[in-house]
């Protein structure tokens, strides 16, 4: 296996469900990606606003590893980088086996991780059946959402295509990620 890193990086500004790739984003402290629609210190997402729109924002950045883009592709679904609305698409790193608070070092930024991505029938508007097949069920039934992981920006800087990640773990007890 090789080094976690990242493959993609993706920006868009205005509320669209895809984002463009690009060569490079800045992170921005407590904000987000600079130029991106989701970016702020308080929610940005349509559905939340309507609901609270001074809750804090723990969805400045969304990761999505590459391996379930792959999948996807497996079953017939064409997805590119951005496409289902990802920040930052990493490679050769288990994204949602990752503890609520790790910590992301990604060329100059840090991530906090957040909680995992909640996916919304947006997803079948872009491709029929896609929803479905980013949900799942563990051994007990649970739910389990394969759409990638959400962060906060704990410090700021450029993320390239070809950057490392570093992960750290937060202290003990670990907590699993639940739908942010």
């Amino acid at each position: 296996m090789s080094s976690p890193a990242v493959i993609a990086v993706s920006c868009r500004p205005g509320h669209h469900f895809s984002k463009t790739p690009v060569a490079s984003i800045r992170l921005l402290a407590g904000l987000g990606v600079e130029g991106d629609a989701h970016a702020g210190e308080t929610v940005k997402h349509r559905s939340r606003v309507a609901r609270d729109p001074s809750q804090p924002n723990l969805r400045q950045v969304h990761l999505i590893d590459a391996e379930l883009l792959d999948a996807l592709a497996a079953r017939g679904f064409a997805i590119a980088p951005g496409d289902i609305g990802e920040n930052i698409t990493t490679r050769d790193l288990d994204l949602l086996s990752l503890p609520a608070g790790a910590r992301l070092t990604i060329g100059e930024a840090v991530i906090e991780v957040t909680g995992l991505r909640n996916p919304c029938h947006q997803l079948n508007l872009f491709q029929p059946g896609l929803m479905d097949a980013v949900l799942d069920r563990d051994a007990d039934g649970g739910l389990v959402r394969k759409a990638g992981v959400m962060g906060v920006v704990l410090g700021g800087g450029a993320v390239r295509p070809g950057d490392a990640i570093a992960v750290g773990l937060p202290p003990p007890p670990l907590r699993p990620l639940l739908p942010v």
